[in-house]
C-alpha cells in the first residue's frame, strides 16, 4: 500500500493540511495511522479529494457529498440529485445570460437616461425575476 503523509497529500491535491484534517473529522476522508505526527493517507486519497472539490463546485454541500459516499467508501451519487443541480445550473446561466446583457445594454446604450430605454427596462426585469426566482428556490431548498 502506497502511503502519503499529510503534506504531501495537501501539497499534490492543493487542499490544506487543516482541511484535511477536517475532512477527516466528519468522516469524508480517513487515515492509515500515523508516521510521528503525521498523518499517513492511502494515494486514493487524492482521487477522493478531486470528487469532493468536484462536488463542491457544482453546488453540493459536504453533507451531501459524505452522503455520496457509502459506508465502505465506494462512490454512490444518486442521479436524480445530480439532475436537479444541472437543472438549476442551467437557470443561473440563463439568470447570468439575462444580467450580462442587461450590462453590456447599459455600457452601450446611446440613450440620454438608461431609465427611458424600453430596452434596458426589459433586461432590469428579466435579470431580476431571476435573482427572485433563484431567492425563493434557495429558502425552499434550505427547509428541506
Amino acid at each position: 500500500m502506497n502511503l502519503l503523509d499529510i503534506g504531501e497529500v495537501a501539497r499534490r491535491s492543493g487542499v490544506p493540511p487543516s482541511t484535511l484534517r477536517y475532512y477527516e473529522e466528519i468522516g469524508l476522508i480517513s487515515s492509515h495511522g500515523r508516521r510521528g505526527l503525521r498523518r499517513q493517507f492511502d494515494a486514493d486519497v487524492l482521487l477522493k479529494l478531486a470528487l469532493i472539490d468536484l462536488g463542491k463546485s457544482g453546488g453540493f454541500g459536504l453533507t451531501e457529498i459524505a452522503g455520496m459516499f457509502g459506508r465502505n467508501g465506494q462512490l454512490a451519487i444518486p442521479r436524480a440529485d445530480l439532475h436537479a443541480k444541472a437543472d438549476a445550473l442551467q437557470r443561473q446561466l440563463a439568470d447570468l445570460r439575462a444580467l450580462r446583457d442587461a450590462l453590456r445594454h447599459v455600457a452601450d446604450c446611446p440613450a440620454v437616461s438608461h431609465l427611458e430605454c424600453p430596452n434596458f427596462r426589459k433586461l432590469v426585469r428579466a435579470a431580476s425575476r431571476g435573482r427572485v426566482a433563484a431567492g425563493r428556490l434557495r429558502k425552499a431548498t434550505d427547509k428541506e
